[in-house]
């Protein structure tokens, strides 16, 4: 067995500290989209999140999700109250770094997801049900997929899927999860009306933080500071940076401005997409998995404003879509050239890589979609899912957390 490794320790932990970061950056991101009398909630969604599912994932949600092997749907409570989890290795996951530092790194994955569907129903969604609705989903939609995906001896891991830090667990899972808790909840009053981001500048100091939180999330999974990692951060900036001067462009070229609204969200398409294939391509194919994911996000939103569905802050249309643009581009791209443990995907002479992340996309779509709806409907079942229309046109900010934003 392998010993600790002190450069793979720290680059593990200061990853987790930049993964961290990404949720109140992401918090900003939402907040400046929002409208001013709802920026409070809508930070304290993602701050909230933080909080509630560190301690979910220490008291079960660890072991749920990486416990030992159970018929391949979920880990047992070996790793309950984080029980065993130390200074020592875990070799299953990664035999150079403290299983504590592991578990760590993986927290920060569990935190960000929920926040990230926050998205899809901010200016709305009652708070209380709101932590009730982020416990249960974290517990029974998160973990499990995590688990088929990542975990060892995971059904998804088993069938060779690839997943380098996301697609399919993070962002597939709250982009559907999002597109149902829109439908669920109901538009906004006067959805269908321009709902003007309240600070564009806020906007983008969180689309900022979050590309720099990024760099732990993608280049932290090679869980070692190898060769793997640089190339998995260089390929996260560029899918990052092609992503944004795509939109960018599509913006300017059909809506007749170069908008900082849409260099963002370009930025995180990009970074959405090139997750799942961060340590599994080359850079020449990040630039095209950002560009190409620039492009459909784009379409996807343009999309969803003609359905009557108001996903406030089009999380479903740049993560869900994102996600899966990105878990099928890996089934092409991948090569063991840049990752031995990988796989070859389409390009490199592998169809069958191919199909098996079409599978394991349309498995994660399926069974968060039916999950999370009925998740909402057990919310329901104790609480009002939606402030009262008094209460929505107040703002979330007084009639939620009795505060403002910003003094009179």
């Amino acid at each position: 067995m392998e010993k600790l490794n002190a450069g793979d320790t720290a680059w593990v932990l200061v990853s987790a500290a930049l993964v961290m970061l990404m949720t109140p950056g992401l918090g900003f991101f939402y907040g400046g989209l929002v409208r001013q009398k709802n920026v409070l909630s809508t930070l304290m969604h993602s701050f909230f999140a933080l909080c509630v599912i560190s301690v979910q994932w220490v008291l079960w949600g660890y072991t749920l999700a990486f416990g030992p092997d159970w018929h391949g749907i979920i880990g047992t409570f070996a790793f309950l109250g984080f029980n065993g989890v130390g200074a020592a290795p875990n070799p299953d996951y990664a035999a150079t770094i403290p299983h504590a530092a592991f578990a760590l790194f993986q927290m920060m994955f569990a935190v960000i997801t929920p926040a990230l569907i926050t998205g899809a129903f901010a200016e709305r969604k009652r708070f209380a049900a709101f932590v009730l609705f982020t416990i249960l989903w974290a517990t029974l939609v998160y973990d499990p997929i995590a688990h088929w995906v990542w975990g060892h001896g995971g059904w998804l891991a088993s069938l060779g899927a690839l997943d380098f830090a996301g697609g399919t667990v993070v962002h597939i899972s709250s982009g559907v999860a999002a597109l149902v808790a829109a439908w669920v909840l109901g538009p906004r009053i006067g959805s269908g009306k321009e709902h003007a981001p309240h600070d564009r500048t806020m906007m983008l100091l969180g689309a900022s933080l979050v590309w720099f939180g990024w760099f732990g999330f993608n280049a932290g999974s090679a869980l070692a500071a190898n060769g793997l990692a640089a190339i998995a951060f260089v390929n996260t900036n560029v899918a990052a940076a092609m992503g944004a001067l795509a939109w960018m462009t599509i913006a300017w070229w059909r809506e007749g401005a170069p908008s900082v609204t849409s260099v963002a969200a370009g930025s995180i398409a990009g970074l959405i997409a090139i997750t799942p294939a961060a340590g599994y391509v080359t850079p020449a194919a990040a630039i095209l998995i950002g560009g190409i994911a620039a492009v459909g996000c784009y379409i996807a939103v343009r999309l969803r404003e003609r359905m009557h569905v108001d996903d406030a802050l089009d999380v479903f249309p740049v993560h869900g879509i994102g996600g899966t643009i990105g878990a099928l581009l890996t089934g092409v791209f991948a090569t063991t050239a840049i990752n031995a443990a990988g796989s070859n995907g389409l390009l490199y002479g592998n169809p069958r890589q191919l199909l098996i992340q079409v599978f394991a996309v349309a498995v994660v779509w399926i069974y968060t979609g039916v999950m999370t709806y009925a998740v909402l409907k057990i919310v329901t079942a104790v609480m009002p899912l939606r402030v009262t229309e008094r209460e929505e046109q107040l703002g979330l900010d007084v009639s939620q957390h009795a505060e403002a934003a910003y003094a009179k």
